[in-house]
């Protein structure tokens, strides 16, 4: 039997010399945050990423203020965001009513709620934040949109297939005509919105979790 010290050395070169052990499959995170330069990818990202946002209209009720409420949305089954945000209204709401009266609307996401920012304050311009501005419409529910539609909503948000029948939930969507970005220094990030549209076409969709 070998001496406990050389014992000892030879654990230790087995574990020098021995193959690194292959690397588990993992559930990808969306390959992480964008880089500053990349504005369309940032953009897809966030939409990807997150599942509520600041919704805002022209108010019917309040002679034409802004009128921002948190809604639930997705642009797409996790894994698979294309950037168009859908979402799932009554007019009980306001929001419906507001859009029903005037389509003009914005929506705002931020990276702060994904934990990606660390301990910086949210309005920090290297936390992500992201409105998307154009017009707010309702989904036939005869097209093979509003399918889409609800497989990408009741996917993220499940117990949406169970909320009140009697309260007549429609599905609408963002039709975007603007984008504003701030990710960096510097201010805001020009952003096409056929640009942001085109980047997941021509990308693959992006992953969301």
């Amino acid at each position: 039997m070998l001496p406990p010290a050389r014992l000892a050395f030879a654990a230790a070169l087995l574990l020098i010399l021995q193959p690194p052990a292959p690397a588990v499959a993992a559930r990808p995170i969306v390959a992480g945050k964008p880089a500053p330069s990349e504005a369309a990818a940032t953009a897809r990202w966030l939409a990807a990423q997150n599942t509520w946002g600041v919704l805002s209209t022209i108010s019917s009720e309040l002679s034409g203020a802004p009128f921002g409420n948190v809604v639930s949305y997705s642009d797409g089954v996790p894994g698979e965001g294309h950037g168009i945000p859908y979402f799932y209204l009554t007019t009980l709401d306001p929001t419906a009513r507001d859009a029903l009266e005037d389509e003009r609307t914005s929506f705002t996401l931020s990276e702060f709620p994904l934990g990606t920012c660390g301990k910086i304050d949210p309005e920090n311009p290297t936390c992500a934040k992201l409105t998307l501005t154009g017009e707010l419409k309702m989904v036939d529910l005869q097209s093979s949109e509003a399918d889409l539609a609800k497989s990408a909503l009741f996917t993220k948000h499940p117990e949406m297939k169970d909320w009140p029948k009697n309260h007549h939930f429609q599905i609408f969507k963002l039709e975007i005509e603007n984008i504003f970005l701030i990710d960096w220094f510097g201010g805001p990030k020009p952003i096409d919105p056929s640009e942001y549209l085109e980047y997941g076409r021509n990308q693959g969709p992006l992953r969301s979790s």
